[in-house]
């Protein structure tokens, strides 16, 4: 299968690729302080944008790239000196690198991110090192136009080790008039060295405001209420799109209105919700599923630590039920361990394929066993 026509791996399911979104919202002190250094003549050959997944790290990248590729130092030798700083990543969709980095055909930019298997049939499930040699390949051919590089690395965390290796020595003798940005959702897997050579940006959860204009942005209806939305988000726009996409707000709530039963099992509504997951073609909503009743026993060892549920309701009824459940530390650390053991588990499980009703049920019951303990 020819590469051009896999899936690309750094877009997420129902929404636009970062590269086609011009604009970052809830960010302006991650933006601000790259404009700082770069205005000062601080700017660094590497910078590491960490943060949730989905709070638009790689938007920001994106952006910077731009940026950076449209104010070359050349440019900014005026003939009465040079204008003042820009206040701002901007850049107009027009501009010949713009439309360029939207085409993937900027000679300036070079992507690193998962190619094909060796079968070249499906993604690989890393960054191998062949893809990091091509970063050499990319700088050895760039160097003779004499202008600025960019790199992006989406996403670091995928780096198998003799990638990540490879990567480290260009970040040790990094190559004139290059910046490389690096994408990590957790930076504390990757090697202390490659961390200690990047300047940080940390990006930050989105609010309601910011979460709806981002999501009108990319051309989605939250539906509902945005703030139960942005609520189960945890203020991450990658996880609002998938919420909406899986009808996950709605999935929430039917695995609160299960565990109202509680300690009572109400298998009926159990195998429903079970069987509503195992059908073929619903992986996608299978694993959201988890990721939700994760969630949910999340949000009740917070009550109990904390002494108070949530203060955004994110279904019907959910606010006693999690003050019922957990209503002392003691509780909440019950509630921890099980959160612990059900992920553990389900991970397991989804991984092997085991029968998705049986595992739906087998996490119910054991969440029915502590709250009846």
């Amino acid at each position: 299968m020819n590469e051009d026509v896999l899936p690309e791996p750094d877009r997420a399911e129902g929404a636009p690729h970062p590269r086609e979104t011009m604009c970052l919202m809830g960010q302006g002190v991650a933006e601000a302080a790259f404009l700082d250094a770069h205005a000062t003549g601080r700017l660094h050959h590497a910078w590491m944008l960490t943060g949730p997944n989905g709070v638009g790290k790689a938007t920001l990248a994106w952006r910077i790239a731009r940026f950076l590729l449209t104010h070359q130092e050349a440019q900014e030798d005026a003939l009465f000196g040079a204008p003042p700083p820009p206040e701002t990543l901007d850049v107009d969709p027009g501009h010949p690198v713009a439309r360029r980095i939207l085409a993937l055909s900027e000679p300036g930019l070079f992507l690193l991110r998962r190619g094909p298997n060796d079968k070249g049939d499906r993604l690989a499930q890393d960054i191998r090192v062949a893809e990091v040699r091509k970063m050499g390949n990319f700088f050895s051919l760039s160097a003779a136009d004499g202008g600025r590089r960019v790199v992006i690395v989406d996403a670091a965390d995928e780096l198998n080790p003799q990638a990540a290796n490879a990567l480290l020595k260009m970040l040790e003798e990094p190559p004139a008039r290059t910046v490389m940005l690096l994408i990590a959702h957790q930076p504390s897997s990757l090697l202390p060295t490659i961390r200690s050579r990047c300047r940080m940006l940390r990006l930050v959860p989105l609010g309601p405001e910011d979460m709806a204009r981002a999501l009108d942005q990319a051309g989605i209806d939250p539906g509902g209420d945005a703030a139960v939305l942005a609520e189960l988000a945890a203020g991450s726009v990658g996880a609002a799109v998938r919420l909406v996409t899986l009808d996950g707000v709605a999935l929430y709530a039917e695995i609160v209105a299960l565990m109202e039963s509680l300690p009572r099992f109400d298998r009926a509504r159990a195998l429903r919700l079970a069987e509503a997951v195992a059908q073929r073609g619903a992986e996608a909503r299978r694993s959201l599923l988890f990721s939700l009743i994760d969630l949910f026993l999340a949000r009740l060892a917070r009550t109990g630590a904390t002494g108070a549920p949530p203060a955004v309701e994110a279904a019907p009824g959910e606010a006693e039920l999690l003050a019922r459940l957990a209503p002392d530390a003691r509780r909440a650390r019950l509630w921890a361990q099980v959160s612990e053991e059900v992920g553990s588990r389900a991970r397991h499980g989804l991984a092997v394929n085991l029968d998705p009703v049986s595992l739906v049920l087998d996490t119910v019951l054991r969440i029915k066993q502590t709250a009846g303990g």
